[in-house]
């Protein structure tokens, strides 16, 4: 499927999986959707499932976004108190559009448990509270990151996922890689026919050299890439020049902004310190990956970096924000460089590399060999220093969802077709409107008693109320008598006990002479329950 095809499906409000090879051009297409969202005054929510991939966009974790966290799913006592968070309602309200990058990432029960979040504070009738929903990634990346025993399912097995009617995008443009063996290869491990062609032009590259460009050595584990860093820089001479970077705004959004992302906290470079850029700069021709080696530092002591096409440049400080109805709400600033000798591929995922040095022999998991060799453009940009079969893998899962998900990109594009130009406008303009009412509408969601009034009016019963709502029947009657409390109660004559027995309990309550529960409960039978009287206490005068 072409981009401009996938951008029409997305302009016309359909929910929508953008995916493709690594450098399909997957988050070049999310940002153009993006800028006509933001065109439009459509309030869009960017995450992604990892902090890396939230700065690409400028957004921030879907985790942090959404009030998840670290949890692979909600108890309804966790769904309670995520109700009575404020911040999070601000979060929800208005917003048109929910998208998610690097879905890869992001596990089935951690997808339903966002769906039941987003059911919660937007439209309970509807998946994912009636947003649109775009995810992005490539189910051929990293997986789930998943505790010992739990499930590990890639999101698109999650109910949510069927419920939402998702329309799958796979592009099939190439913008990475320019050598046409390289991405034979890659595409020879996404359908698992490798052949000795294939093993033998990676078994070329083991232990060749590199004049043009140092590659950047890729690990698998933080404790060799943070001890690879610190040896090289340590073995130039000369002193250290030191930065740190800055924090401003809420201190829990600029902390969540570092610990996301590859900005240093702590940034040592020295002369001839080999780097990466890890922001783009289209001005100056840099984009996120690009290396480089520091051969100077100016008055304001800010390095000059020689790029591998000879140009120098002086390198001033970036800054990345996090930014909500066009308000800056934390922001960390910090010289977008880090120490290039060594990354982590779980860390490259994302971004190109000119050149990188990496051990095959050590992939540990399926599709890991798979980021790291779709990292760099041509062959001639990679040395490797070991190699074995097992690297070479994808899961199964993977490769049976791309070929269905071929047949779907094809029938969407046949489709798309067949759909008259006129109807298309029509039906954009129809989405743009009611995204636009929907931002309009702010509307005064900030605690779970008032969730909870608002599906009164839908005429359900307890037992229902609390299955909508993920909650205990307590908890309804809870929020039932706060909105008695606070007299903005509704009507609720469709909850009341049968007659004969309510009249029963009010009686109780009178000779009692209190409104306390358990005096009442000690006098009537035993067949009322305390769930019954408290219902009952609701309808005294």
């Amino acid at each position: 499927m072409t981009p401009e095809s996938c951008l029409e499906l997305l302009k016309m409000g359909n929910n929508c999986f953008i995916t493709g090879p690594a450098g399909s051009g997957k988050t070049y297409l999310l940002q153009e959707y993006i800028n006509w969202l933001k065109k439009n005054n459509i309030k869009v929510a960017i995450t992604a499932s990892t902090g890396i991939a939230a700065t690409h966009l400028g957004g921030v974790t879907i985790h942090s976004w959404s009030g998840l966290g670290i949890r692979d799913d909600l108890s309804p006592y966790d769904l309670e108190a995520l109700l009575e968070k404020k911040y999070l309602w601000q979060h929800f309200d208005q917003t048109a559009v929910l998208i998610i990058d690097e879905i890869s990432m992001l596990s089935s029960r951690q997808l339903d448990a966002i769906d039941l979040i987003c059911r919660n504070f937007k439209k309970p009738d509807e998946p994912f509270g009636g947003m649109q929903l775009v995810l992005s990634g490539d189910f051929f990346q990293l997986p789930p990151i998943v505790r010992y025993g739990q499930d590990s399912s890639f999101a698109y097995t999650a109910k949510s996922w069927k419920e939402a009617d998702i329309k799958v995008c796979l592009l099939s443009s190439q913008f990475r890689q320019t050598d046409q063996n390289l991405y034979d290869l890659l595409t020879a491990i996404r359908g698992q026919y490798i052949d000795k062609n294939h093993k033998d032009s990676l078994i070329s590259r083991i232990g060749i050299s590199m004049s043009s460009v140092s590659p950047v050595r890729l690990f698998t584990h933080n404790i060799d890439v943070d001890g690879a860093n610190d040896k090289e820089l340590e073995r130039l001479p000369g002193l250290i020049n030191e930065y740190q970077s800055v924090h401003k705004g809420n201190k829990n959004l600029a902390d969540s902004i570092e610990r996301g992302s590859l900005i240093m906290p702590r940034l040592r470079l020295k002369m001839k310190a080999k780097v990466m850029f890890i922001k783009n700069n289209f001005e100056q021709g840099i984009a996120n990956g690009t290396l480089g080696q520091i051969v100077g530092f100016n008055s304001d002591r800010l390095p000059i970096v020689i790029l591998s096409d000879g140009r120098e440049v002086t390198v001033d400080r970036a800054t990345w924000t996090i930014v909500e109805d066009d308000k800056v709400k934390a922001e960390v600033s910090q010289l977008p460089l880090r120490l290039a000798w060594a990354m982590t591929v779980h860390k490259s995922q994302g971004i190109t590399l000119e050149a990188a040095e990496i051990d095959l022999s050590k992939a540990f998991t399926p599709g890991m060999g798979y980021v790291a060799l779709s990292r760099v453009r041509t062959f001639e940009g990679l040395k490797l220093i070991g190699f074995n079969e097992a690297s070479l893998k994808v899961h199964e899962e993977a490769v049976i969802f791309e070929d269905l998900a071929k047949k779907i990109a094809f029938n969407l594009t046949e489709a798309l077709k067949l759909i008259p130009k006129s109807r298309k406008t029509e039906t954009t303009q129809r989405f743009v409107s009611k995204s636009a009412i929907a931002g309009a509408k702010l509307k005064k969601k900030i605690s779970a008693h008032l969730a909870t009034s608002l599906l009164l009016e839908e005429g359900l019963i307890l037992k229902d109320l609390a299955k909508k709502r993920g909650v205990k029947i307590e908890t309804i009657l809870t929020h039932l008598e706060k909105l008695k409390e606070e007299n903005i109660l509704p009507d609720i004559k469709h909850l009341k006990p049968a007659n004969n027995r309510l009249q029963t309990i009010h009686k109780a309550f009178f000779k009692t002479g209190s409104d306390k529960l358990s005096p009442v409960k000690s006098i009537l039978p035993a067949n009322f329950s305390f769930e019954e009287i408290r219902l009952a206490r609701l309808f005294l005068d």
